[in-house]
């Protein structure tokens, strides 16, 4: 009896020491843990986001996916917001990319709990300021979470989510919407829409802001950004603007090999507008002078998107450098 003891324990304890070195052996990339967050949010449309009237909203519970990476203690965090067709196969690439690093990742999917998969082909479904909320209330779950440094949580974002990061920056609207307690250590904003001015988007967070741009992009332009930079930069706020050539929209999908620039069909942009935040929060069209809609002339169909893998390569490259730096991170 005593013998078959020993050496069922001599089996369980090699079984054990051969998981640990298997764990040990895990590709860097590899998150050690996957959580699923519900996170309670709001509907609302863009005048109701500017005015801060959160009665006004519709409730609803969108989704995050937190993956904790290899390491002890706590962690930094990513936070990774989608653009107009959701949560896609180059977010994979950049939570891989993050991981790796030692940094969590925690993807946002604001459009499922919505009943939404695109909104490309019709903007007007999810107000332009919507994602921010979505934004802020993921910051609240993670400055409570026992693996997060909260101090080290960087925020990025793709095109609508990219706009969306850009301007989650507002110290305006921290203000009003962000009831975490703490803030973003950064703002990385890939392919934003910079098109639409804000009452006091001049002011944002003491925090830098990192943009990631390509010159031929026709479904965001970078001409807008570097307008907004401009004014950032005049106001002593500390902004970068990365431009690459021959980068088109979501040029980053050439992390995954994507090399081909096609018609993004039916979708919608506002390239050709200006727009800017009218009295009681109402955007408004420059040109026009009434209230901005996506029946307005100026908004176009079929921009171009395609990855580019030199530039995405680039891209990576310089956003891994800065965390690095930022992050302090071994």
């Amino acid at each position: 009896m005593l013998r078959a003891f020993r050496a069922a324990a001599a089996l369980i304890a090699l079984c054990v020491s051969a998981a640990f070195a298997n764990a040990q052996s895990l590709p860097r990339e590899v998150a050690t843990r996957a959580e699923i967050y519900p996170i309670p949010s709001l509907t609302l449309s863009d005048q109701q986001f500017l005015s801060g009237d959160a009665a006004a909203g519709k409730a609803v519970t969108v989704a995050g996916e937190f993956r904790v990476a290899q390491g002890t203690g706590k962690l930094p965090v990513v936070v990774l917001m989608h653009g107009s067709s959701g949560v896609g196969a180059t977010t994979e690439a950049w939570v891989h990319a993050f991981n790796a690093m030692g940094i969590s990742t925690f993807v946002i999917d604001g459009f499922t709990g919505r009943g939404l998969t695109v909104v490309g082909p019709n903007q007007a479904l999810l107000g332009r300021l919507n994602l921010i909320v979505d934004i802020y209330r993921s910051l609240e779950i993670l400055a409570k979470h026992p693996r997060v440094d909260p101090d080290r949580i960087v925020l990025m974002g793709f095109s609508r989510g990219g706009q969306a990061t850009l301007y989650a920056s507002l110290n305006r609207f921290n203000k009003l919407w962000n009831k975490s307690g703490i803030q973003f250590a950064a703002y990385i904003p890939f392919y934003p829409d910079c098109s639409t001015s804000y009452v006091g988007d001049t002011e944002v967070a003491a925090r830098p802001i990192r943009i990631f741009h390509g010159t031929p992009d026709d479904y965001n332009p970078v001409k807008s950004c570097k307008a907004f930079v401009e004014r950032l930069k005049a106001a002593g706020r500390d902004v970068v603007l990365t431009e690459y050539p021959d980068s088109a929209h979501g040029f980053d999908s050439g992390l995954l090999g994507a090399a081909t620039v096609a018609v993004s069909a039916n979708a919608q942009t506002v390239r050709n507008c200006q727009i800017r935040e009218g009295d009681g929060g109402v955007l408004m069209n420059a040109s026009t002078q009434a209230p901005f809609t996506y029946k307005d002339s100026c908004v176009e169909l079929n921009p171009h998107v395609g990855g580019n893998p030199a530039t995405a390569a680039e891209s990576r490259k310089a956003v891994e450098e800065f965390l690095q730096a930022l992050l302090k991170l071994g």
